[in-house]
Protein backbone atom coordinates (compact mmCIF):
# COMPACT_ATOMS: atom_id res chain seq x y z
CA UNK A 1 0.00 0.00 0.00
CA UNK A 2 1.24 3.62 -1.20
CA UNK A 3 0.93 6.30 1.43
CA UNK A 4 0.61 10.27 0.84
CA UNK A 5 0.34 12.96 3.57
CA UNK A 6 -2.02 15.99 2.63
CA UNK A 7 -2.94 18.76 5.38
CA UNK A 8 -5.96 20.62 4.79
CA UNK A 9 -5.49 24.33 3.68
CA UNK A 10 -8.02 26.74 4.60
CA UNK A 11 -9.00 27.35 0.66
CA UNK A 12 -10.27 23.52 0.67
CA UNK A 13 -13.01 24.15 3.25
CA UNK A 14 -16.19 25.20 2.23
CA UNK A 15 -18.68 27.95 4.16
CA UNK A 16 -19.79 25.06 6.50
CA UNK A 17 -16.34 25.00 7.50
CA UNK A 18 -15.45 20.62 6.35
CA UNK A 19 -13.52 20.01 3.47
CA UNK A 20 -15.14 20.66 0.31
CA UNK A 21 -16.23 17.64 -2.07
CA UNK A 22 -14.16 19.10 -4.79
CA UNK A 23 -10.43 19.54 -2.92
CA UNK A 24 -11.22 15.16 -2.11
CA UNK A 25 -9.97 14.92 -6.18
CA UNK A 26 -7.12 16.96 -6.03
CA UNK A 27 -6.15 14.98 -2.70
CA UNK A 28 -6.91 11.61 -4.79
CA UNK A 29 -5.28 13.08 -7.86
CA UNK A 30 -1.74 13.76 -5.20
CA UNK A 31 -1.76 10.39 -4.31
CA UNK A 32 -2.26 8.71 -7.76
CA UNK A 33 0.71 10.87 -9.04
CA UNK A 34 3.41 9.72 -6.43
CA UNK A 35 1.54 6.18 -6.48
CA UNK A 36 3.10 6.31 -10.31
CA UNK A 37 5.99 8.16 -9.04
CA UNK A 38 6.39 5.51 -7.06
CA UNK A 39 6.45 2.58 -9.63
CA UNK A 40 8.84 4.87 -11.79
CA UNK A 41 7.23 7.27 -14.01
CA UNK A 42 7.83 10.44 -13.31
CA UNK A 43 5.73 13.63 -14.11
CA UNK A 44 7.16 14.23 -17.35
CA UNK A 45 4.99 15.05 -19.91
CA UNK A 46 6.76 13.52 -22.94
CA UNK A 47 7.27 10.30 -21.14
CA UNK A 48 3.33 10.13 -19.34
CA UNK A 49 1.35 7.31 -20.71
CA UNK A 50 -1.48 7.46 -18.13
CA UNK A 51 -4.95 8.74 -18.63
CA UNK A 52 -8.17 9.11 -16.42
CA UNK A 53 -11.20 7.07 -17.60
CA UNK A 54 -13.07 7.35 -14.37
CA UNK A 55 -12.89 8.58 -10.77
CA UNK A 56 -15.37 8.65 -8.01
CA UNK A 57 -15.47 9.44 -4.17
CA UNK A 58 -17.78 8.28 -1.52
CA UNK A 59 -17.76 11.27 1.64
CA UNK A 60 -18.00 9.07 4.73
CA UNK A 61 -17.08 11.78 7.44
CA UNK A 62 -16.60 15.22 7.56
CA UNK A 63 -13.04 16.62 7.57
CA UNK A 64 -11.38 20.45 8.85
CA UNK A 65 -8.70 22.86 7.94
CA UNK A 66 -6.07 21.91 9.42
CA UNK A 67 -6.40 17.90 9.74
CA UNK A 68 -3.58 16.10 8.68
CA UNK A 69 -5.13 13.07 6.65
CA UNK A 70 -2.86 10.28 4.79
CA UNK A 71 -4.28 8.57 1.34
CA UNK A 72 -3.97 4.95 1.51
CA UNK A 73 -3.42 3.62 -1.83
CA UNK A 74 -3.86 0.08 -3.49
CA UNK A 75 -4.81 -1.79 -6.55
CA UNK A 76 -7.13 -3.50 -6.90
CA UNK A 77 -7.98 -4.49 -10.93
CA UNK A 78 -4.95 -5.36 -13.69
CA UNK A 79 -6.55 -5.62 -16.91
CA UNK A 80 -4.71 -5.97 -20.47
CA UNK A 81 -5.05 -2.33 -20.89
CA UNK A 82 -6.22 -0.13 -17.25
CA UNK A 83 -5.99 -1.01 -13.95
CA UNK A 84 -8.28 0.53 -10.90
CA UNK A 85 -6.90 2.05 -7.90
CA UNK A 86 -8.38 2.50 -4.50
CA UNK A 87 -7.85 5.51 -1.81
CA UNK A 88 -8.75 5.40 1.75
CA UNK A 89 -8.69 8.97 3.19
CA UNK A 90 -8.01 8.88 6.81
CA UNK A 91 -7.22 10.97 9.58
CA UNK A 92 -3.74 10.61 11.14
CA UNK A 93 -4.41 11.93 14.39
CA UNK A 94 -7.79 9.23 14.83
CA UNK A 95 -7.45 7.05 12.27
CA UNK A 96 -10.63 7.61 10.80
CA UNK A 97 -12.13 7.00 7.78
CA UNK A 98 -12.95 10.53 6.15
CA UNK A 99 -13.43 9.34 2.02
CA UNK A 100 -13.22 6.00 -0.39
CA UNK A 101 -12.38 6.71 -3.75
CA UNK A 102 -11.47 4.97 -6.89
CA UNK A 103 -10.13 5.77 -10.41
CA UNK A 104 -9.41 3.84 -13.53
CA UNK A 105 -6.34 4.71 -15.41
CA UNK A 106 -5.76 3.56 -18.79
CA UNK A 107 -2.18 2.62 -20.43
CA UNK A 108 -2.30 5.50 -23.41
CA UNK A 109 -0.29 5.85 -26.32
CA UNK A 110 -0.04 10.35 -26.95
CA UNK A 111 1.01 9.64 -30.53
CA UNK A 112 -1.36 7.52 -31.70
CA UNK A 113 -4.32 8.32 -29.39
CA UNK A 114 -4.67 4.96 -28.56
CA UNK A 115 -4.85 2.85 -25.90
CA UNK A 116 -2.17 0.02 -25.45
CA UNK A 117 -1.51 -3.05 -23.45
CA UNK A 118 -0.09 -2.12 -19.77
CA UNK A 119 3.88 -3.37 -20.38
CA UNK A 120 4.47 -6.64 -17.94
CA UNK A 121 7.07 -4.48 -15.94
CA UNK A 122 4.39 -2.00 -15.31
CA UNK A 123 2.29 -4.74 -14.11
CA UNK A 124 4.75 -6.69 -12.12
CA UNK A 125 5.25 -3.46 -10.09
CA UNK A 126 1.13 -2.98 -10.03
CA UNK A 127 0.89 -6.85 -8.69
CA UNK A 128 2.78 -5.37 -5.63
CA UNK A 129 0.52 -3.04 -4.74
CA UNK A 130 -2.85 -4.98 -5.51
CA UNK A 131 -5.15 -5.76 -2.42
CA UNK A 132 -8.32 -8.40 -3.41
CA UNK A 133 -11.40 -7.88 -1.60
Amino acid sequence: MHETHVTVRFSETDALGHINNTSYFIYLEEARIRFIEQLGFKMNIENWNFILASTKCDFISQGYFGQELSIKTYVSKIGTKSFQLEHDVVSIKTNELIAQGNAIMVYFNFETQKSEQIPELLKKELKGYLVLS
